[in-house]
């Protein structure tokens, strides 16, 4: 019984480690359907663009997109700077981790915005490009 304990206990600290995401560092990051540059180009996506690391080879990361698409992209095309995609039609950032708190802006789907940090209630402070920032549900985001 205690065995069993044990490895149920271990099992659960795996499952809860939380995901590894990254972001492109470049304009144009091509993605492939395999660990070369032979292999079939599947999407282009831009500079910031989020993406949950999945594999890990040297030069190569297996990737997966806020749609749940698998790919690779070269490891050097990414940094470790946090970013979100809003996936709800829109978000409205607040200037407060309250649902009542004034909006400071609003972020229409696909948007990518810098991920600064949590807040208690399921609450990211988000940056976005032109430098206006605030906090939003993270129900509205993938990549956090």
């Amino acid at each position: 019984m205690r065995r069993l304990a044990a490895l149920l206990l271990l099992l659960g600290a795996a499952s809860a480690q939380a995901a590894e995401f990254l972001s492109v560092n470049d304009d144009a990051a091509v993605l492939y359907d395999g660990p070369s540059r032979e292999a079939k180009a599947l999407y282009v996506v831009s500079r910031n663009y989020p993406l949950e690391v999945i594999v890990n080879l040297d030069a190569w990361v297996k990737v997966r997109d806020h749609t749940g698409a698998l790919s690779w992209i070269e490891r050097k095309l990414l940094a470790p700077q946090r970013m979100v995609v809003v996936t709800a039609p829109s978000a409205e950032v607040r200037v407060r981790p309250e649902e009542g708190a004034p909006t400071a802006f609003v972020a229409a789907q696909y948007v990518v915005l810098e991920l600064l940090g949590t807040a208690p209630g399921g609450w990211l402070r988000v940056r976005h490009a032109d430098g206006a920032n605030g906090y939003l549900q993270a129900k509205l985001v993938w990549g956090a």
